[in-house]
C-alpha cells in the first residue's frame, strides 16, 4: 500500500466510543467515504474509539493510513497495526507531522482534544500558515454550540465575517467529503507570508 501525501485528509476525532451509537457509526462511515473519494488517511494513531473506527474504515477498504502518536499516549490510546504508524516524542512534533502530510482537516466529535487541535488549524488558516480545507462532521448536532460561538466572536468584532467561513460545518460523511472538493478559501484572512522556519 502506497502513502500519497498530496491525497491524505487528517482527521481528529474522539480516542474513546460514545455511548450513543451515531457518533460511532459516522466515524466507520467517513472511512469508508474517504476510501471511496480516492483520499487516504493521517490521523492520531492509536486503534481506541472513533480514532481506530475511522482508521480501520480506512484500512479494510484498501486505504492508505498514516497515524502518528506520542510515545507516552500509548499506554492510553494504544498502539495499532492499521497502515502506517510514526512515534513521536511530543504533541508538537505529532500536529506538525500532521498538518505536513495533510490535504485536508475533518474533525469529527470529540473532547477537549479534538477541539484544541481544530480551533489550531483554524487559527493557522486564518494566519495564512496553511490554506487547506477545514471541515467539521456536525453529527447530531454535536458543533452547533460551536457554530453559535463563532457566529457571538463574529458579532463581537472578534472574528471577521468572513473568516467564518475557514471552517466548513457538514450533516454526514459524504456531504464532508464533498466539502473537501468545493473548498474556497476566505479572502479575508490576514496577508502574511511565512518561511519556512516559520511556527508549524
Amino acid at each position: 500500500m502506497t502513502l500519497n501525501n498530496d491525497n491524505l485528509v487528517c482527521v481528529f476525532c474522539a480516542s474513546h466510543d460514545s455511548t450513543n451509537p451515531v457518533y460511532n457509526e459516522a466515524a466507520d462511515a467517513l472511512g469508508r467515504e474517504l476510501v471511496q473519494a480516492s483520499y487516504g488517511l493521517v490521523y492520531g494513531g492509536g486503534g481506541h474509539g472513533l480514532m481506530g473506527r475511522v482508521a480501520r474504515g480506512v484500512f479494510e477498504n484498501n486505504g492508505s493510513v498514516l497515524g502518528i502518536i506520542p510515545r507516552s499516549l500509548t499506554k492510553y490510546e494504544g498502539t495499532t497495526e492499521i497502515g502506517r504508524t510514526i512515534l513521536v516524542d511530543s504533541m508538537h512534533e505529532r500536529k506538525q507531522l500532521m498538518n505536513e502530510h495533510a490535504m485536508a482537516f475533518i474533525a469529527l466529535p470529540g473532547g477537549f482534544g479534538t477541539l484544541e487541535e481544530l480551533l489550531e488549524v483554524a487559527t493557522w488558516s486564518m494566519l495564512r500558515i496553511h490554506s487547506k480545507p477545514i471541515i467539521v462532521l456536525n453529527t447530531n448536532g454535536y458543533y452547533n454550540a460551536l457554530g453559535d460561538m463563532i457566529d457571538k466572536a463574529v458579532e463581537a468584532g472578534f472574528v471577521k465575517p468572513g473568516n467564518k467561513d475557514i471552517i466548513v460545518m457538514c450533516d454526514t460523511p459524504k456531504e464532508a467529503i464533498a466539502a473537501i472538493k468545493s473548498y474556497s478559501v476566505p479572502t479575508t484572512r490576514y496577508d502574511l507570508t511565512w518561511t519556512a522556519t516559520s511556527p508549524m
